[in-house]
């Protein structure tokens, strides 16, 4: 290991106890851990801080004004109404009805959907506080299950990586459509496991400071409305914000300017006013996103990432168990995707390294291909990437409370995966 692996690992390793500390304001770690690699020399001051000119970043801001546009909808007002009488209903039902409705819409935008999850969450965050059914146990889980799909049948791009992993490999083996897709419903019925598991669990606090008083759930009826015709439009500009999104593979960084178009509509006919637009687009979890961009883009850089995986395939030898083969590589590539911000690089890195592991070992590398492409999305125990951030900084956790949720979680979730693969692609 490098004197430049050792110390990108030992900032990184900083940044992420003071975030979990919490002794500094949400997003000030990342920055800070950028600053440190510059001085040590790990990268310039150009790479540090790319995070502010990512692509997803950038539409990550985008639909935060767009989300606050909805905000003033009838459409998202009665679907705070529902959620409202579920959290007063409150009890065990309401909490997993609201995990499956969230499960559900993943179904529709694909895994690991930027657009989703923001609106997911930024939604859940308006919950108010109910003993029934406290914001912070469905924060939690529902934000995560925004990447958890009920009906897996959007996997495409998981599926073509598997495909050309495989292909590159030189094997050329039909992998179903319909069993990859039941490996991943083994993921998401690993998350539902171990939601069930911990509702008795999950803390009981208001996510918003409300000074010791309870928040009403009652939605002011006579608050002012939008217009007819600015709600029609506010809707085709998040429908046409959400197609970018969907179509960003194919059309690149135009996908990306669809949701700033769709902004700029909102600014020119008043839905949100300048101000409340560079309020939804300042948030701090957008520093905190952007910042762990350039220490995650740092690490990679260092070659770390190949460096571990194969000195991982030379320990796990000729003679390994294929569960516990395809287990560790799990952990490595979720593990590292998580550090390094880069999940198609990481698994373009570890999946090759078990084929070739088991084609040594004289067994079909399908199951190992399909589990690791899909661990690439099943980090989330850290709080350094959008998703886990979001919900530790909306759900206002603890670290106890974030780890206590998201260990268990992660290791379940791989547990079902490996299984899965291995009942779907027997080796």
């Amino acid at each position: 290991m490098t004197v430049q692996m050792i110390i990108a690992l030992a900032i990184t390793a900083l940044m992420i106890v003071l975030i979990m500390m919490d002794r500094l304001p949400f997003g000030a770690p990342p920055l800070l851990a950028c600053l440190l690699l510059v001085i040590f020399g790990i990268t310039d001051i150009k790479g540090a801080f790319a995070g502010f000119s990512n692509s997803t970043i950038i539409m990550l801001a985008e639909f935060m004004a767009i989300i606050a546009a909805l905000q003033k909808t009838n459409f998202i007002i009665l679907f705070k109404k529902s959620m409202f009488r579920m959290a007063e209903k409150g009890g065990f039902k309401s909490y997993m009805l609201i995990i499956l409705i969230v499960m559900l819409g993943c179904s529709l935008f694909g895994t690991g959907s930027t657009a989703y999850y923001v609106l997911t969450i930024g939604l859940l965050s308006t919950l108010p506080y109910s003993k029934k059914l406290p914001p912070s146990k469905v924060i939690m889980t529902a934000g995560f299950a925004a990447n958890h799909p009920l009906i897996p049948f959007n996997t495409a791009l998981q599926y073509g990586i598997v495909i050309a992993v495989l292909n590159a490999a030189g094997i050329g083996t039909n992998v179903s459509v319909f069993k990859f897709a039941i490996v991943n419903l083994f993921l998401s019925a690993g998350f539902l496991l171990n939601c069930i598991i911990q509702y008795k669990f999950l803390p009981d606090h208001p996510i918003r400071d409300t000074n010791g008083e309870e928040e009403s759930a009652i939605i002011d009826e006579n608050a002012p409305r939008l217009p007819k015709w600015k709600e029609n439009v506010t809707y085709a500009v998040f429908a046409f914000a959400v197609i970018g999104m969907l179509l960003q593979s194919k059309i690149g960084d135009a996908g990306y300017a669809m949701a700033g178009l769709s902004v700029a509509v909102i600014l020119v006919i008043g839905v949100l006013d300048f101000k409340e637009i560079r309020d939804a687009i300042s948030a701090p979890i957008l520093l905190m996103s952007a910042g762990v961009i350039g220490v995650a883009d740092a690490l990679g850089s260092t070659g770390l990432t190949k460096l571990v995986g194969e000195t991982v395939a030379g320990m796990l030898g000729g003679n390994v168990n294929p569960f516990v083969m395809i287990f560790a590589f799990c952990i490595l590539t979720s593990l590292l995707a998580t550090l390094t911000g880069s999940t198609i690089g990481t698994v373009y890195v570890f999946t090759p390294l078990a084929i070739a592991t088991c084609n040594s070992l004289g067994l079909d590398p399908t199951a190992a291909a399909c589990a690791i492409v899909i661990s690439g999305w099943c980090g989330h125990f850290l709080p350094i990437d959008g998703m886990p951030a979001m919900v530790l900084g909306y759900g206002n956790y603890s670290a106890k409370e974030f780890w206590m949720f998201t260990v268990p979680q992660y290791f379940i979730r791989l547990i079902a995966l490996t299984v899965g693969a291995l009942l779907m692609f027997p080796m």
